[in-house]
């Protein structure tokens, strides 16, 4: 015999009857995407001052995008408004700002009297900037956020964009200091995609509290930096570029002694 359920009856009032939720809507962030766009202007910014001769503004572009580009980071985090569109969003202007930007500012400065060796220089630049930025985004997550594996692609910029803003601060022409370029470029580029590892400054905590002496030690920092702003983040930079190098073969040579005891 065929058995058919009964229909249940809905005994409850009409206004407490369930409702389809509302489909939410997607969208951005906007605070630490206001930062990245400005980066990457400043990035665009640093090409459009190379086609017209402007190489000091054009190094000084770059600096700001820098500048930019740490902010954002830090304004995601302490907002808590990060998201994948963010990082994403983030590493396509360190591609223009920092990769494409300061290898076409030196190429036209200094490089293009070299010929081929001038823009391969260039383009050892820019493929790894691209290359360390990938690699960046696929370890992300398993990666010791203490250190950097490999020369961070803002660091290596400024290096670029700190020699041209000295030599033009000076008088000195691209074309006298063209060798010193392209091995800038040369090494910069393969830094990038290197092993080395690089202090990452994040685990230092902006929101807690610090003994007074760090204030005065800040405070000296700066005024350093502005007796000659180009001299001295060009020697900043360069010296973090080293960095890299010298702590690997510390670490390893630690370790090495470790083992044998």
């Amino acid at each position: 015999m065929e058995y058919r359920s009964r229909p249940t009856l809905n005994l409850s009032p009409p206004g407490l009857m369930e409702r389809p939720t509302p489909h939410r809507r997607r969208g951005v962030y906007i605070l630490p995407n206001l930062f990245t766009t400005a980066a990457l202007f400043a990035g665009f910014y640093a090409v459009t001052a190379t086609l017209n001769q402007r190489f000091e503004l054009a190094a000084i572009a770059i600096f700001v995008a820098m500048a930019l580009d740490g902010l954002d980071g830090r304004v995601a985090r302490l907002t808590n408004t990060q998201s994948a569109f963010g990082a994403e969003y983030d590493s396509m202007a360190d591609m223009i700002s920092f990769g494409a930007a300061p290898a076409l500012v030196m190429y036209a400065w200094a490089l293009m009297g070299l010929g081929k060796f001038g823009w391969v220089a260039a383009f050892v630049h820019t493929a790894g900037a691209a290359l360390r930025l990938a690699r960046f985004n696929t370890q992300i997550a398993t990666a010791d956020r203490r250190y950097f594996q490999g020369l961070p692609s803002p660091s290596a910029a400024a290096i670029l964009a700190g020699l041209i803003w000295f030599c033009e601060d000076h008088g000195i022409s691209g074309e006298s200091v063209r060798y010193l370029g392209l091995g800038l470029a040369t090494a910069t580029g393969l830094l990038m995609v290197s092993n080395f590892r690089y202090y990452s400054f994040k685990d230092i905590d902006l929101r807690g509290r610090v003994p007074f002496v760090w204030a005065i030690v800040t405070m000296l920092l700066f005024a350093f930096v502005f007796t000659n702003p180009p001299l001295m983040l060009f020697l900043i930079f360069s010296s973090y570029a080293v960095s890299g190098p010298v702590l690997t073969l510390l670490r390893r040579r630690r370790m090495r002694s470790e083992r044998r005891a």
